[in-house]
């Protein structure tokens, strides 16, 4: 932009209040659970090795900090794919950080351990463990049994100075007396992170904060401020993304999320989301996410779950429009030569940040304006029989004509 600023044009009542970033304590850090906890979900395939190591790259390139590559206790192929994945990571110098994870069982984490001493690779050990009371009660488990058997899981991680963090799954159901004693044990036999979790997408915002503000207290207590957070949420009251969000200004300095939110049930926080928008919000200045697109479309590709058109930034009708004031409006931007302009005028989301572009299209709600937009974009002359027939189609319709529904009437035209 030229002489008009970007605050003159867009009041932003998201930064009112804003005077430091979300997460003043620390760095912003990101676990991408597509590959384990976004291939449980019943509508998914199992990515094959190829797309996983594509999968592998693509996250790397987008600055995620970890990856969660599987659960080996789970058998054969899961072992043969995690071992294969932390290969690659050693062998191609990858930034990202590989984890695991297991059962507070001593099957599950020796599991990781022999992967990691096979390929010569630090692997985080993520070792879960129900802690509300309905699964206690499902399980007949008792809190001095899941003390120890998170202690024994704990310890042997730790005799191999592997990174342990300790995962209360339902946490968000959890009684805070249970979670005291749960944290403390785990924090005392060496569990560098709580990873406190949504696992039934129950929790609020509300919610959230007295939780992560709990959590704090119990580490603060403990003389131990250097033991992170990590917040892993489901979005079963579609408030995932949000509630990751929340997250971060509540305390977590690690947030997990899958690719799409593939995940059980109605899936997980959906990742790519949570990154645009930490990005629109100035929190990720250092990340290139140029690559979320593609990164997106490979993961739909190699699990086969296709993206839904609207679906925000990776869906085809992102940046689409055929409605006429809309067109119209980012018409008039691009004659006044700013790129800038055009690209927000009516969307929330500037396409280009993402290695997109705007686009506009002609349907039954369009004007003359889109016609003439689409036929010099193409290379076409705009005179007014053509544009008149083109949009005279379009009026008998009642969708967004085809491209080779144009060129016919281009052809006729000729």
């Amino acid at each position: 932009m030229s002489t008009t600023t970007e605050r003159d044009l867009i009041y932003d009542w998201n930064s009112l209040d804003k005077n430091a970033s979300l997460s003043p304590r620390k760095k912003i850090q990101f676990l991408d659970e597509t590959l384990r906890d976004g291939i449980q979900s019943p509508s998914v395939v199992d990515p094959s090795i190829d797309d996983k190591l594509r999968l592998v790259d693509l996250t790397n390139d987008l600055g995620i900090d970890t990856m969660d590559i599987g659960l080996p206790g789970a058998g054969r192929r899961a072992v043969e794919d995690v071992t294969t994945i932390a290969e690659h990571i050693r062998d191609a110098k990858l930034k990202l950080k590989a984890s695991c994870a297991a059962r507070t069982h001593v099957h599950d984490v020796q599991a990781v351990i022999d992967i990691s001493q096979k390929v010569g690779l630090e692997i985080e050990i993520l070792c879960f463990i129900g802690s509300s009371p309905i699964r206690q009660y499902a399980e007949d488990w008792d809190l001095p049994k899941m003390m120890k058997l998170s202690a024994d899981a704990i310890d042997l991680g730790r005799k191999y100075n592997l990174p342990v963090s300790y995962v209360t799954e339902d946490t968000t159901r959890s009684r805070p007396d249970v979670l005291t004693k749960l944290f403390t044990n785990a924090v005392e036999h060496g569990a560098s992170r709580l990873i406190v979790c949504d696992t039934v997408g129950h929790v609020t915002p509300d919610g959230i904060r007295n939780l992560l503000r709990f959590t704090r207290h119990v580490l603060d207590g403990m003389g131990r401020p250097d033991v992170g957070i990590d917040w892993h949420g489901h979005n079963d009251r579609g408030l995932g993304v949000v509630n990751s969000i929340f997250a971060i200004e509540y305390g977590a300095d690690r947030i997990h999320g899958t690719a799409l939110g593939i995940g059980e049930r109605v899936g997980n926080a959906a990742l790519d989301q949570i990154l645009l928008n930490l990005k629109l919000l100035g929190e990720l200045p250092d990340h290139d996410l140029s690559k979320l697109v593609l990164w997106c479309k490979t993961a739909a590709e190699a699990t086969h779950v296709p993206i839904h058109p609207q679906y925000p930034l990776a869906g085809t009708d992102a940046f689409r429009t055929a409605t006429g004031v809309h067109a119209a409006a980012i018409i008039k931007a691009e004659k006044k030569g700013d790129a800038w302009l055009a690209d927000r005028i009516y969307s929330g989301v500037p396409a280009g940040m993402f290695g997109k572009e705007q686009e506009i299209e002609v349907g039954h709600y369009s004007g003359e304006s889109n016609v003439i937009y689409y036929l010099k974009k193409r290379g076409h002359e705009a005179t007014a029989e053509l544009v008149a027939a083109v949009l005279a189609e379009a009026k008998r319709g009642n969708r967004v004509l085809t491209d080779d529904e144009i060129t016919s009437v281009i052809r006729a035209q000729r």
